[in-house]
């Protein structure tokens, strides 16, 4: 990898870099040494012109995504990477559990770049411009850490003028995998993000705590995660819902293929708002997982206007003694603006509610402790008398 430029930091500026934060604004550089074009591979001096760190460029706010903090790019980097990525994620690997998420951007060192593993594949996508040019490199450097274990290699691209590709091999979608002995069809070519949100995992085997002999509405069900959960539960009934209809036909068939009374599950393509409308009292246990209402600081007052909405009328509607699971994976929304909003929310429903638990996001979407923003997903566990 070849350093293209150097970045030279405002006095005062390096603190944050000393600190092992993985991005470098646009406002703490006071010049460039060099025309880097984005996704080059640069380095970040201090004003006293000492090297810091090394990373990729992208003409933005974010100017700089450090990968190795020091003076000198140790080789195989990628290699190294994903090695220590796979190894803090052994204890995943067992008979009830072949899924989760591998590489986890800045909390595994390697920012802008996002890898989940599905029973042998993996579905690869690149958050910046830098770790899209490198995708070829990352892809060998990922056969080499996983050898035999790996089938497949797919590359789905955010970036609006990439095209999805396979890097290795090929294998149809769905394609089945196990998540805590519950099975789940998962289509990376055609779903949302990789194809599963593995993030709820853990917070999907905690409602099975609650689930036994309830009515559950799982909003913003997507593929059907919560539901399949609740019904091994044993739920009394569960109505899954989703703007999208070809979520909830694979809704639905996760639920066949788990085999579970049809009976028992319905699902439902209808926005949630509109179905939460005339559902007073019918439903006991209520879940609110709805997509990042705020993608951007820009966006978060409407945003949190959206949750407090969402909120409220579900408690509103919930049976007396009702348990609500509420989300926000909005990652400019913090935990506790968050939890402000839900306690606005209960105000405006008039009903009294205990917070019986906070949840977050699982293991192997490691935060670091040095780059707090990595805490997107937070929770709560709501009673409504």
């Amino acid at each position: 990898m070849e350093i293209t430029a150097t970045l030279v930091l405002k006095p005062g500026r390096d603190q944050s870099v000393r600190r092992f934060h993985p991005w470098v604004f646009s406002g703490g550089v006071a010049r460039q040494q060099g025309d880097p074009q984005d996704g080059d591979w640069v380095e970040v001096k201090d004003h006293d012109q000492q090297t810091l760190a090394l990373g990729h460029y992208q003409n933005g706010s974010i100017m700089v995504r450090l990968i190795h903090f020091g003076s000198f790019l140790p080789p195989r980097i990628y290699e190294v990477r994903l090695q220590a990525a796979a190894s803090l994620r052994q204890w995943l690997q067992n008979d009830f559990t072949n899924c989760y998420r591998l590489v986890h951007g800045e909390g595994d060192g390697l920012p802008g770049l996002v890898i989940d593993f599905y029973d042998g594949v993996a579905v690869m996508q690149a958050h910046s411009v830098g770790m899209h040019r490198d995708r070829h490199q990352i892809a060998e450097a990922l056969q080499t850490v996983l050898g035999e274990r790996l089938k497949s290699i797919y590359y789905k691209p955010v970036l609006q003028s990439a095209e999805p590709e396979y890097l290795l091999g090929m294998t149809g979608v769905p394609h089945q995998v196990l998540e805590h002995g519950h099975q789940f069809l998962v289509d990376w070519e055609e779903g949302q993000k990789t194809g599963f949100f593995l993030d709820q995992r853990e917070n999907r085997r905690r409602l099975a705590d609650y689930a036994k002999g309830r009515t559950v509405l799982n909003t913003f069900c997507y593929t059907g995660g919560f539901s399949i959960y609740a019904l091994r539960a044993g739920a009394q009934l569960v109505h899954s819902v989703d703007a999208s209809a070809r979520a909830i036909e694979l809704t639905k068939k996760n639920v066949a293929v788990n085999g579970f009374d049809q009976t028992l599950h319905e699902g439902f393509a209808a926005d949630t708002f509109d179905f939460l409308k005339d559902k007073n009292g019918k439903y006991d246990l209520i879940i609110l997982d709805p997509p990042a209402f705020a993608k951007h600081k820009d966006s978060k007052h409407q945003a949190m206007k959206g949750y407090q909405r969402l909120n409220a009328e579900a408690m509103r509607v919930i049976a007396p003694g009702g348990i609500i699971f509420t989300f926000s994976c909005s990652q400019v929304v913090d935990r506790q603006l968050f939890y402000d909003t839900v306690v606005s929310a209960a105000i405006q429903a008039g009903r009294d509610i205990k917070v019986l638990e906070h949840l977050g996001q699982p293991a192997d979407h490691p935060v670091s402790i040095f780059h707090r923003e990595g805490e997107y997903l937070k929770g709560l566990v709501l009673h409504v008398s």
